[in-house]
């Protein structure tokens, strides 16, 4: 394929190339590249934030480049800092493990399983001696550290800092000159880590990697990346059904990143459609690539059923709660919301339905003796009479 159509390929979902003047030197040499991307087994399922760059390796797969899939088994029992404001738990060996094969046997729902050079870092980094890791050391400076955003903000605000934390940069680094990388990825987040890589492979003797970086996907929160921790998180091993109507709680605006990042859709053609269908567009599309076509037809099936043929409120009994003058203080008192903010923030998303209507006016005021049907968000119904 002609390099200017390789790289529209690479660049869609990509927030930095370092460079993309070096990228297309190496596509030029015509020879299949290096292509590495790390991933430290610290839990023990793939969400769809890590297929952001697993789609991304699959597309270097399809150009006929060597990808290879790294688990940092060894790594991970350190932890990487990246965005930590303390010391992060240590993971046991055996926790590292058990996470590792669900994370070979998951991968390869992306990743052609054939062509994918699977590797645990603990070959090269398990044996090293003493000498060996002084050696390594010896390439970084404790000032280079430092520099590093989230390590200078701990360092400032007295909290403390292992020394494993410090090598983590440099161990991961350490990857790139042993698999001889011409390319690794990684989200934004690990900017440091990757040009330390190039870093440390200059002084390898080799050609230093090129960095590609992706935007990390934004979880089901709308606020923070998506991360099994903050259970904001979609899994791809989860039910079809609940993987679709998960997706389909996602704001509008939020829609289209996905479709960038985790599908291979025309945006232009999708902006055309109507957002709740190009929303089921969507969800369909993401369950049938983890699920495949008939459950992931049955999971539309299932959403159409559930929410837009049916009435939700037939079925849910009338429940009797003391009178609230305000809609407001009914959901934040009876913590169906967290905050009157979160209140406000749905009513601006035209995210709350009382009787049928979407309520605009932020003091929306209920009466006593009244039969309410609320709707809050996506998922979210309540079947309500207050007592005089």
């Amino acid at each position: 394929m002609e390099i200017k159509k390789q790289l529209e390929i690479i660049k869609r979902g990509t927030v930095e190339i370092i460079s993309e003047k070096e990228l297309i030197v190496k596509l030029e040499k015509n020879r299949p590249l290096v292509v590495k991307a790390g991933f430290d087994p610290s839990a023990p399922d793939i969400h769809l934030g890590h297929t952001v760059i697993l789609r991304k390796l699959k597309h270097f797969q399809d150009l006929g480049h060597k990808v290879v899939f790294l688990i940092g088994d060894f790594t991970g029992m350190i932890g990487d800092p990246t965005g930590k404001s303390e010391i992060r738990k240590r993971l046991t060996e055996d926790e590292i493990k058990e996470n590792a094969k669900t994370y070979k046997k998951q991968v390869f729902k992306i990743l052609d399983e054939k062509t994918t050079e699977v590797v645990f870092n603990s070959a090269w980094l398990a044996g090293m001696t003493l000498k060996d890791t002084l050696e390594l050391v010896a390439h970084v400076t404790v000032s280079q550290v430092l520099a590093r955003a989230d390590f200078s903000e701990r360092y400032k605000s007295g909290k403390d800092i292992s020394f494993l934390e410090f090598m983590y940069p440099l161990l991961q680094a350490y990857d790139s000159v042993e698999l001889k990388a011409d390319v690794e990825l990684g989200g934004t987040d690990q900017k440091f880590n990757l040009l330390m890589g190039r870093e440390l492979q200059k002084d390898f003797g080799q050609e230093s990697q090129v960095v590609i970086m992706t935007p990390l996907l934004v979880g089901l929160d709308g606020v923070n990346k998506m991360s099994k921790s903050l259970g904001n998180h979609i899994g791809i091993d989860e039910k079809p059904e609940e993987m679709f109507g998960k997706i389909m709680s996602i704001s509008d605006e939020l829609m289209f990143q996905y479709y960038e990042l985790l599908t291979d859709e025309g945006l232009d053609e999708i902006r055309k459609l109507h957002p709740m269908e190009a929303k089921k567009k969507l969800a369909k599309d993401i369950v049938k690539q983890y699920h495949g076509e008939n459950p992931a037809e049955a999971a539309l099936k299932d959403f159409e059923n559930k929410f837009q043929k049916r009435d939700p409120f037939t079925e849910l009994k009338l429940e009797t709660k003391p009178f609230k003058p305000s809609l407001a203080d009914f959901l934040v008192g009876e913590k169906i919301l967290p905050s009157k903010a979160e209140y406000k923030r749905l009513i601006e998303q035209d995210a709350i339905e009382v009787n049928g209507a979407r309520i605009k006016e932020i003091d929306f005021k209920l009466e006593p003796s009244k039969e309410y049907c609320i709707k809050v968000g996506k998922k979210r119904f309540l079947k309500v009479l207050f007592k005089a």
